[in-house]
């Protein structure tokens, strides 16, 4: 008979360790489920703002060049009367700012009949601290049958162009975008194509000190929850081509979806494999432009709340369940004297 009662106490401490392991258990899940939504709900909000700041940044450095080019253009707008006078407006404003690689005039064919058909100044450094001018239309450089001259024409507005490799064996080839904007004369009519060329490589610069400033900013990192937020940004065209990226991490995009995306002017969440590293990416379109900002980061450190998270409830429900196993024990003990 006290063998029997033993056993009957046996099973309901058993009974009892399980019960309670599993309300134990019930409850950390709960507490999971909910401090992963708050999370991921914060993730996005995180590394989404991030890309807006990002994309903020880059559009007013790009509309202050912007800005800057009108300044030189509304000059040549001004000088219209001779070669001469447009080539001293387009020198008068150059050094205003070194961050352009050059300004040009690209003029209809005999607008300056002295000059023939191709007249094309283009003012550009030569190094940090001086501009050089150099006569660049030719029948070698029709730049009439340009595609970004032939769609000033058409749209009769400013526009950034599709980025492009430029090359005449001097020191100005490299890999160019361009601010265009037509001119006109005072009848209307088409004078000339202005534009001012940027290179990817003070995009770039720029990006990354854009990256620098986000980074170390006091609203990142005053709640960081173990992160060490090692993101790098990147720029792409419409079509998926990577324009501007850190030096070593150039981002290929094929899937289907996020080109669509892209093309369309629609931001999103993408999980990648980039440089062999499973990444997020979290992308969204550049006001007024046919680019989009990408904020790229490590899975491993957007997720560190989450496995930080996931230990610490995992430990907490097996010290519940120890602890309910001891006080099982102890009562066992209490029982037996």
């Amino acid at each position: 008979m006290k063998q029997t009662t033993i056993t009957t106490a046996n099973m309901q401490r058993i009974k009892l360790l399980l019960a309670v392991s599993v309300i134990i258990l019930i409850a950390v899940g709960a507490s999971y489920w909910a401090s992963c939504q708050a999370l991921r709900a914060e993730t996005n909000v995180r590394y989404s703002g991030l890309q807006n700041v990002v994309s903020s940044e880059l559009y007013r450095t790009i509309k202050g060049m912007e800005m800057s080019a009108e300044n030189v253009f509304n000059e040549v707008e001004k000088h219209l009367d001779s070669p001469d006078a447009v080539v001293l407006a387009l020198e008068s404003e150059s050094n205003l700012n070194p961050d352009v690689r050059g300004y040009f005039a690209a003029f209809e064919p005999d607008f300056f009949k002295e000059k023939g058909r191709w007249f094309e100044p283009y003012v550009h450094h030569t190094d940090s601290t001086k501009f050089e001018m150099t006569q660049v239309g030719s029948a070698r450089h029709d730049y009439t049958q340009s595609g970004w001259y032939i769609r000033a024409k058409d749209l009769k507005m400013p526009f950034w162009s599709k980025p492009y490799y430029y090359y005449d064996g001097t020191n100005i080839s490299g890999h160019y975008c361009t601010y265009v904007k037509p001119v006109f004369d005072s009848a209307g009519k088409l004078a000339c194509v202005c534009g001012a060329d940027i290179t990817f490589e003070w995009l770039s610069n720029e990006l990354l000190n854009i990256d620098d400033r986000c980074r170390n900013a006091q609203q990142v990192n005053m709640y960081k929850l173990t992160r060490d937020f090692e993101f790098f940004s990147a720029v792409f065209d419409k079509d998926g081509t990577c324009l501007v990226h850190p030096q070593d991490k150039n981002v290929a995009i094929t899937d289907e979806a996020i080109l669509g995306n892209l093309n369309n002017h629609v931001g999103g969440v993408a999980e990648m494999e980039i440089a062999g590293i499973p990444s997020m990416v979290y992308y969204g379109p550049i006001e007024g432009m046919e680019w989009t900002v990408a904020i790229i980061a490590p899975k491993s450190d957007v997720q560190k709340p989450f496995t930080y998270m996931s230990i610490i409830l995992a430990l907490i429900a097996v010290l519940g369940i120890v602890a309910v196993w001891i006080i099982c024990r102890q009562i066992k003990y209490a029982e037996k004297t």
